[in-house]
């Protein structure tokens, strides 16, 4: 049968050639050819897909960055003016205070109190801004929206500066105790333990009351879409300064009352001293804290150090017919330019988080020592706002002059003279602030340091320094033309 053969053949060479065409198929034509092809030849072995988890979209974080670098001079204005003016007020207000407690008998007998003034002052520099401009990054940068996260940050900042607060307290106790020894040629026990509870127990509560108050202020802007970085530290120094020298005088006063019972102030001391082992527990749930916690004690330890200096200034001259107001004003010229610096260096802190990784900086700021003019005069977002602070020193401190020669009720002459010299110091410190925050800022990035945590310490006590050192030669200086009658 030769013919049925040949059709046998044929339907064979067709049943080849579809194969072959669904393989030819398979290889270069549709996936569900390709499945098909592998569900033909091994029917026993079903993968299950593997499903790819999906991208979160890649324009989340470059849209952050663009509104914090398109942020125009009115805005950083806007934003920053209300709560520079509410700081300034709380200032006015704590000078105030200052002025009326110095005739307090503590204040009078341990004199030694008038060189806490600055450093405890100061710890919203060293602490509280130094939070605020930490969370503030941690929020502008994402790391603060997982809720477990968030909890875990609060929490460790919180214990952070709780056992910066109390050893800071206790050290500048010591170096005030220190300088009025070498000033006065002695040592009083009672006093000087008096000294230390007093001042432990201001810098633990303040710490505690205005961290718990910033995390609230970050988390609240962070909700309603304003930057962080331009209100949180306006916050903490207009609290700051007003809970710190009240809860001072107040502590002090108390405990200089029952001075006879010797055994108190120690105490006190070794209670909140023995609490710093739990604290330290609580702050290295988190790793960022645990290193600060490691490597963050130095700009603390020597801003604080700074900041009694200025301290001593006020000792020698707050009792100075000479240098009457002296006490009103020291607290509103430090506390504006720590204020308006943190604002700067927090600023620029963000921007290198933004843009770059900790050793390298960005092209827009690549020049290591720049000068005045690239600080206050360039182009881009940090310039902008640097000219933008500089800018509202003198209506601000217009403002607050105002208000004190209001409250003061003629007791502290606000004279043409005085204003002129006011105005000139007040420029000067911000201006040097301004410029040197823009170096210590690149400095800190250089050497892979945040300068969240080591920048703004170091910045407010230079500013309390200048402030007090500028503001004594101002008094000086309208005390000479007065006397030559000019």
């Amino acid at each position: 049968m030769p013919g049925e053969e040949q059709q046998v053949r044929q339907r064979k060479s067709k049943s080849k050639k579809s194969r072959s065409k669904g393989k030819d198929k398979g290889k270069g034509g549709s996936p569900h050819a390709q499945v098909d092809d592998v569900l033909d030849g091994q029917d026993d072995l079903l993968v299950p897909p593997v499903l790819l988890p999906a991208k979160k979209p890649a324009e989340e974080r470059p849209k952050v960055i663009g509104k914090t670098e398109d942020e125009s001079s009115i805005a950083i204005c806007l934003q920053v003016l209300i709560p520079y003016l509410l700081a300034g007020m709380g200032m006015v207000l704590a000078g105030m205070v200052l002025d009326s407690v110095q005739h307090w008998e503590v204040f009078k007998v341990i004199t030694e109190v008038f060189i806490l003034v600055p450093a405890l002052v100061g710890l919203k520099g060293n602490l509280e801004m130094t939070l605020a401009a930490r969370l503030s990054t941690a929020a502008n940068t994402g790391q603060m929206d997982d809720p477990n996260q968030q909890w875990t940050m609060v929490c460790s900042n919180l214990a952070l500066i709780q056992v910066q607060a109390t050893v800071v307290g206790f050290l500048a106790a010591v170096a005030a105790v220190g300088l009025g020894a070498m000033s006065r040629g002695g040592v009083e026990l009672d006093q000087a333990a008096v000294l230390c509870a007093s001042s432990i127990i201001t810098a633990f509560v303040a710490a505690l009351s205005l961290g718990l108050v910033m995390i609230g202020v970050i988390l609240g802007a962070r909700r309603v879409g304003i930057n962080p970085d331009n209100i949180a530290t306006p916050i903490a120094a207009s609290l700051g300064d007003l809970i710190t020298l009240s809860l001072l005088a107040g502590v002090s006063s108390t405990l200089f009352q029952y001075r006879d019972i010797w055994y108190l102030s120690p105490l006190i001391c070794l209670l909140f001293l023995a609490l710093i082992p739990l604290w330290v527990v609580v702050a290295r749930q988190s790793p960022p804290i645990r290193e600060v916690l490691r490597s963050g004690w130095q700009p603390v330890i020597v801003a604080m150090s700074i900041s009694s200096f200025g301290g001593l200034i006020l000792d020698k001259t707050v009792s100075d017919p000479a240098f009457k107001g002296m006490a009103v004003f020291t607290p509103v010229i430090n506390g504006v330019g720590g204020n308006l610096v943190a604002i700067q260096a927090s600023r620029i802190s963000t921007y290198l988080h933004f843009w770059t990784v900790p050793g390298v900086l960005p092209y827009k700021m690549r020049q290591h020592w720049p000068n005045p003019c690239v600080t206050f005069f360039s182009s881009g977002v940090n310039s902008r706002s640097a000219r933008v602070l500089f800018l509202l020193v003198v209506p601000g401190h217009l403002v607050f002059l105002y208000a004190i020669s209001l409250l003061q009720g003629g007791q502290t002459a606000v004279t043409v003279p005085f204003v002129l010299c006011y105005l000139f110091a007040a420029l000067l410190q911000v201006g040097i602030l301004l410029y040197v925050a823009d170096l210590i800022v690149r400095f800190m990035w250089r050497r892979s340091l945040d300068p969240d945590n080591f920048s703004i310490p170091y910045l407010t006590a230079l500013g309390d320094l200048l402030g007090t050192g500028f503001l004594a030669l101002c008094f000086r200086s309208v005390s000479l033309v007065d006397s030559l009658g000019l």
